[in-house]
């Protein structure tokens, strides 16, 4: 596969655009904002892949908690995604860029004509200098919220697969975690962070753990799964803090941030 070295895949999580208490986090998304907008001004073309429209809708529905029921689920993505959508174009739009909404389902890569007609789409738009912001279709179906037949899994393999279908030279994961450690940090204060993987291995995987924030749905063995697919084709994983979305430009300037999962050498 042929990547385009000035295709940027940034895919950020529910733990990063949200607080501790669920609600969303505009302070948190207004500097995302105006990282991504910052290096896409550079000349770069930038896709966003945001989580977080359920827990955003949870929230602005007041619901006690997260929802389980999937109808409840599904109107909290309906109601979620509004408001996200809402937010990146008008903080976007604070810094003169225009963003455009994908929403997707397994259909949409498995399905020969659907899956050209989704390269053609992202091609016209990162053509017109237009953001797409893309994330799952959980308010029309329930496959991706909570089934068997999932494709997905979560954001994090969703993201591999826009970074394919983008032929993306990086993507970034911004995660609620500095990188890969060899332990989980949580419960080990002497787990080591790991800044280079050139392999992943079974032994890297057994080192992966749940979920580090109560507000997402994957933890860091769904970032590995999205790291292997995402190097077969050639790219770069960077997985790190989404706290601080600045670290864009260290990423780009090639230093040294969170954990590097190097791409393998595909045919030209």
């Amino acid at each position: 596969m042929s990547v385009s070295k000035k295709r940027i895949v940034v895919k950020v999580g529910t733990s990063t655009i949200t607080n501790e208490s669920g609600n969303i986090d505009i302070r948190a998304i207004d500097h995302l904002c105006r990282a991504v907008a910052g290096v896409e001004n550079l000349g770069y073309d930038l896709v966003l892949v945001s989580s977080g429209a359920i827990a955003v809708g949870a929230g602005k529905m007041r619901l006690p908690q997260k929802p389980s029921e999937i109808r409840m689920k599904q109107a909290a993505a309906a109601v979620g995604q509004t408001e996200l959508m809402h937010l990146y174009d008008k903080l976007f739009g604070e810094y003169n860029r225009m963003v455009g909404q994908i929403l997707l389902d397994n259909a949409d890569f498995s399905d020969a004509v659907r899956s050209e007609n989704l390269k053609n789409t992202f091609d016209a738009l990162l053509e017109n200098h237009i953001i797409p912001i893309v994330n799952e279709n959980d308010s029309v179906s329930h496959t991706e919220i909570e089934s068997d037949k999932k494709l997905f899994s979560d954001n994090d393999m969703l993201s591999a697969l826009v970074a394919i279908f983008c032929n993306a030279c990086k993507l970034i994961i911004f995660s609620d975690i500095d990188g890969f450690y060899d332990g989980n940090p949580n419960e080990n204060p002497e787990a080591r962070l790991i800044s280079r993987v050139e392999e992943i291995t079974d032994e890297l995987k057994s080192a992966a753990s749940g979920s580090g924030s109560n507000r997402g749905t994957g933890g860091m063995i769904t970032k590995l799964e999205a790291a292997e697919l995402a190097t077969s084709h050639g790219i770069d994983v960077l997985v790190t803090n989404g706290k601080n979305p600045e670290k864009l430009y260290d990423i780009i300037e090639k230093k040294k941030v969170g954990t590097l999962f190097v791409a393998k050498e595909t045919e030209k």
